[in-house]
């Protein structure tokens, strides 16, 4: 061994021990005094060696790990392409975009096309079609499964309508047979945001196949509370070729040229090819097909995936045990809604959806305020409904959309329904500290 491997080594050690003496679990949990947090980083030494390696590497963009990461994550989810970015927002930003690719012709969209899609979600699912100056189409939700109801798709399309873009909610997939069959009819492209329910899967076409791989595009987060994290990133798989080009264009700048960062003419034709006005034989490297952006992540975010990445079916089964252990220990809550897996699926559940009734007696505030005093971490559905937030009234004049029905449902979940964490480190004895907490407020 050379005096820098064994540098390394060395340096790869301590580090092992760093996680031990500083980042080990070793706080014992005390009910009513220990914060029981919706979500976390959930890791080991292995994230923090990988992350040392490969800073010793100094690569810093994307390189060797990103590479790594993107092929293990296309294997593991039986897909053929995967495409490494900063963030799931900015995954779904470079799913939409590709679907504008001008090569795309007449299934391109285009400014005033039509993409349905729901209120009840995260803004950045919606946002990327409303600044592109398409048309999101806004369609009531399923308060059970809180998914989209499917049942208001033909409703929701006309003949401007290109795609439909929606979420998996906290790892419950949507009815995508519905959805499937819906797009097929009309030759719609279907983007799943995956973000929520990476490891969730979905029997479809004779076949389980995990969900972000049965539509054209999928997309993930791998955001600190998710499955997976990098602290920051996200990604975008696909098994369209065309499609996995233009998503690349868009997140490198949006470059026609291909070749591997660090690498110069992969492509073989870098000073020999015509392109648009330019002259002729001009650096392919600097060559510009469509108008995009830097949404790449750093190899030391992937090689914190790599890690992530041994752990997922751990992670996956995990979360399913705590959603049983959940839904069995509140069967018999008062004035409380549980949820409900989509038929034919298996989720891999990102967080507990619960909807206080209508009839409950109290609120869904007065639930959650007593939970958070009692130390328990609690969310909402996100937006609720996107329509009623400061941005759309801010640009209402702007913002060309169209709402089918009254979102009924939807503004029933902003006001009613809320979420628990189900993470890999929420233990036994905090889950039921939160079953505990939650019937001794519903069955007083």
């Amino acid at each position: 061994m050379n005096k820098k491997d064994e540098l390394k080594q060395q340096i790869l050690e301590l580090t092992r021990q760093y996680y031990h003496e500083v980042h080990e679990p070793k706080t014992a949990f005390v009910p009513g005094e220990t914060r029981v947090n919706y979500g976390g980083r959930f890791f080991d030494d292995a994230e923090m060696v990988n992350l040392v390696d490969a800073s010793l590497d100094f690569w810093l963009t994307a390189g060797p790990w990103a590479h790594k990461f993107e092929t293990r994550l296309a294997q593991w989810l039986d897909v053929k392409y995967c495409s490494l970015c900063n963030s799931g927002s900015s995954a779904n930003l470079l799913a939409f975009n590709a679907l504008t690719a001008p090569e795309l012709g007449d299934r391109q969209v285009r400014r005033g096309d039509e993409v349905i899609t729901v209120a009840a979600g995260f803004p950045t699912t919606v946002a990327c079609i409303v600044q592109y100056g398409a048309v999101p189409v806004f369609v009531d939700m399923n308060v059970e499964e809180g998914n989209i109801d499917t049942a208001q798709l033909e409703a929701a399309f006309s003949p401007r309508t290109k795609a439909v873009m929606i979420a998996h909610s906290l790892g419950n997939p949507f009815n995508l047979q519905a959805v499937v069959d819906f797009c097929r009819k009309h030759n719609l492209w279907l983007v799943e945001d995956n973000c929520d329910a990476l490891g969730s899967e979905y029997y479809i076409d004779g076949a389980w196949r995990k969900t972000g791989t049965i539509g054209d595009i999928g997309t993930s987060s791998f955001y600190p509370p998710h499955h997976m994290t990098m602290g920051e990133g996200g990604a975008v798989y696909t098994n369209n070729a065309e499609l996995h080009k233009y998503v690349n264009s868009y997140r490198d700048w949006g470059r026609d040229c291909w070749c591997v960062g660090g690498v110069d003419n992969t492509c073989g034709c870098r000073f020999t090819g015509q392109f648009g006005q330019l002259p002729a034989g001009y650096d392919h490297k600097y060559v510009y097909s469509h108008l995009g952006y830097n949404l790449k992540a750093t190899d030391l975010q992937a090689a914190i995936g790599c890690a992530q990445l041994e752990k997922l079916d751990f992670i996956v089964q995990r979360r399913r045990e705590n959603f049983d252990m959940m839904y069995s220990g509140l069967q018999d809550a008062r004035g409380l809604l549980l949820p409900e897996p989509q038929k034919n699926s298996r989720p891999s559940w990102f967080g507990f959806f619960i909807t206080v009734k209508e009839d409950a007696g109290y609120t869904r505030n007065e639930l959650t305020s007593y939970l958070e005093e009692h130390k328990v971490q609690t969310r909402n559905l996100f937006a609720g409904n996107l329509l009623r937030h400061p941005a759309f009234e801010q640009y209402h004049e702007g913002v060309d959309y169209r709402v089918i029905g009254k979102l009924t449902v939807t503004d029933r979940i902003m006001r009613d329904s809320f979420w628990l964490g189900l993470y890999p480190g929420m233990t036994e004895e905090r889950l039921q500290y939160m079953i505990k907490t939650i019937k001794d407020f519903t069955n007083k």
